[in-house]
């Protein structure tokens, strides 16, 4: 009989560690992508002079995927590989307090994206200013559906053929719009801070069926209501994903495919211990028979 088995050196991987395996180091692939992105993005934003809450919003992609790279590998471990006795009342202190300090991190996210939200809706027309050609001694770079162009005089004239231009990058101003792109900046804004916070419920959602599961509860109406609103923020996180997809953002589409997939096997690991609930109350059941 065929076994649905991998072999890794000495190691035998089942078919849900294969795909595990294969997510998780997809997921890495994307981290190293993102911050190169990150860095791009803060060449045109920071100075020398900015402080650390305008760096730590630079890199907030950044710090948010760092966050969910160790809340996914505490999950994995809880949900999958540690058994209740596998650690002492410390070390799962330890471990939660850890996730809490990740999602802690996480929250940083919204802070980021409400203040890029607040800057982007408090713009300042720039004013005795008709075309981009007029701000080439300027040192300010145009932006256009997260295209960062440091303008100069070989393609002032391409970037934009509008004559009123706006800042949205307080209190350095290096970044102008024209007020097609900024229609484009506020919806990927609001694509951001929706995104950001369908995951954090998500996760709180998360945290909330393992406390339950870990009192050997596996049915019930409050974890049905958990679990189809979970599959609700699930659809959002599609909804947004398709968006950028439209706005040419293929990268964001595949990253957070990936993020789905990861938390898809945590959802797999909670499933199968609910499951082995189920089978212990049987036994034990049996048992008494």
């Amino acid at each position: 009989m065929a076994t649905s088995s991998f072999k890794l050196g000495n190691h035998s991987l089942g078919r849900l560690e294969l795909i595990k395996l294969l997510v998780y180091s997809a997921l890495l692939v994307n981290f190293v992508f993102y911050i190169g992105n990150d860095l791009e993005i803060a060449s045109h934003t920071l100075f020398e002079g900015s402080t650390f809450l305008e760096t730590t919003r630079a890199f907030a992609t950044t710090i948010d995927l760092s966050a969910w790279f160790v809340l996914l590998l505490l999950l994995e471990l809880e949900t999958y590989w540690l058994s209740d006795d596998a650690l002492s009342r410390m070390g799962w202190m330890f471990m939660h307090g850890v996730r809490a300090l990740c999602i802690l991190f996480l929250a940083h996210t919204l802070y980021a994206w409400g203040v890029n939200l607040h800057d982007i809706y408090s713009a300042i027309p720039v004013e005795g200013v008709n075309s981009l050609c007029q701000l080439v001694e300027a040192e300010k770079s145009y932006t256009n559906n997260l295209v960062y162009t440091e303008i100069t005089p070989k393609n002032c004239s391409s970037l934009s053929s509008a004559n009123q231009f706006y800042l949205i990058d307080p209190p350095t101003y290096f970044i102008v719009q024209d007020a097609a792109a900024m229609v484009i900046e506020k919806q990927l804004a609001w694509a951001d801070m929706i995104e950001a916070v369908a995951w954090v419920l998500i996760i709180l959602i998360i945290e909330v069926i393992i406390r339950i599961q870990d009192k050997n509860i596996s049915a019930g109406k409050v974890l049905v209501v958990l679990l189809r609103l979970k599959t609700l923020l699930f659809i959002v996180l599609w909804t947004v994903a398709l968006y950028w997809g439209f706005r040419g953002h293929y990268l964001f589409v595949w990253d957070e495919f990936m993020w789905i997939a990861g938390f898809y096997v945590i959802d797999l690991n909670l499933t199968k211990w609910r499951e082995e609930i189920d089978n212990d109350k049987s036994q034990e059941m049996l048992q008494r028979v």
